[in-house]
């Protein structure tokens, strides 16, 4: 079974990264597809996501998932928060049954410097000093996850998510969400050839 991280973040909320080997009849037995997704590889990816939902939390109501239009994913009342991510051949999940939750995985690449401009505001520049691809990559995945955790869109990545400073291990942001006037925590973890950020709300400094 291809779990490639797992996580008890606190009794209420787990997070997980699955990395996809098996084909897409092996989720479709178990997992809903809950919208067309004609792309083979992407409707993987999606099928891998859901699947984690309930091997996160086994009494998970997948057959309830309905579609935000703002394209987030949800449970009418709320008796779980989620997020789900996939790149390339991984699919993250975080499910909490009373935080709301982002996750956001990324692959390491050369093209996010030549973007880096449109979501690193010139003070996070001066004060995080990103120089590598994992660097520059693991602070797009850290805002990605705060605006999937914040879920109602329109969100300026340079100007609403705000990353203050590492911690001392490097092992979070501190992060000044404008939009909620809100500060959070981003989590983060690094893997060789990857990048997990995640944030849920009782995580504040």
């Amino acid at each position: 079974m291809p779990v490639f991280y797992q996580q008890d973040i606190n009794e209420t909320t787990r997070l997980g990264i699955w990395k996809i080997e098996e084909d897409e009849a092996f989720f479709k037995v178990l997992v809903p597809l809950h919208r067309e997704v004609t792309h083979p590889h992407k409707r993987l990816q999606h099928l891998a996501g859901r699947f984690l939902l309930r091997y996160l939390f086994a009494d998970f109501p997948l057959h309830q998932v309905q579609i935000a239009d703002t394209r987030k994913p949800f449970l009418p009342g709320e008796a779980y928060h989620f997020s789900i991510s996939h790149c390339g051949d991984y699919a993250a999940a975080i499910v909490s049954r009373d935080h709301r939750v982002g996750i956001d995985i990324e692959i390491p690449a050369d093209k996010v410097g030549r973007i880096r401009h449109k979501f690193i505001s010139a003070e996070e520049e001066e004060v995080i000093r990103p120089v590598t691809s994992q660097e520059l990559t693991q602070i797009w995945s850290a805002k990605e996850a705060v605006f999937k955790w914040h879920g109602d869109g329109e969100v300026d990545f340079r100007k609403h998510i705000q990353l203050k400073s590492y911690d001392a291990g490097k092992q979070l942001f501190h992060c000044f969400f404008a939009k909620r006037s809100t500060l959070i925590n981003v989590q983060l973890r690094p893997f060789e050839g990857l990048c997990l950020s995640y944030v849920y709300t009782s995580a504040f400094w």
